[in-house]
């Protein structure tokens, strides 16, 4: 061994490119590979997300629509039948309030509920929940249960 044959440790260096930019002689210098002009030849340079190039980008020529209400109440549905099926597999008995709910992870804590009328209900049931459909509340008050709004 000696200092003409010295090499680094097998897979020590990972770094094989050419060095960019340092000088004419490197055959990397002057524009170092960039071009002439231009953006992407400058230091710094980024691309906003959806740029064209100069041209109208998608989100711009496409038109906007729609209207979002901030004032809306969202409200999680929840069915007879789903309750029902709740009561076959002895998960409730004879009331059905949010914290059962929860528990059962049918809805969130913090999300409002309310009572639909699909399906049919057997069981006398009190249900409490934000709010219920006149078919719902029927059906229960059919059955022998409660319908209690919170």
């Amino acid at each position: 061994m000696n200092l003409s044959n010295l090499k680094p440790a097998e897979g020590s260096t990972h770094n094989q490119n050419k060095r960019l930019g340092r000088g004419e002689g490197s055959g990397k210098g002057g524009t170092a590979s960039r071009g002439h002009k231009g953006a992407k030849s400058r230091s710094g340079y980024s691309r906003k997300i959806g740029f064209e190039g100069g041209q109208m980008p998608l989100q711009r020529r496409l038109p906007k629509f729609g209207f979002n209400n901030i004032n809306r109440v969202e409200y999680v549905g929840i069915n007879l039948d789903t309750l029902q099926s709740m009561v076959d597999n002895g998960i409730i008995t004879d009331t059905v309030d949010i914290e059962t709910l929860v528990d059962n992870r049918i809805t969130s804590k913090n999300s409002l509920v309310k009572i639909l009328g699909r399906g049919e209900l057997k069981t006398k049931l009190k249900v409490t929940a934000h709010k219920f459909t006149a078919s719902a509340k029927a059906a229960i008050e059919a059955a022998g249960g409660e319908a209690v709004t919170v």
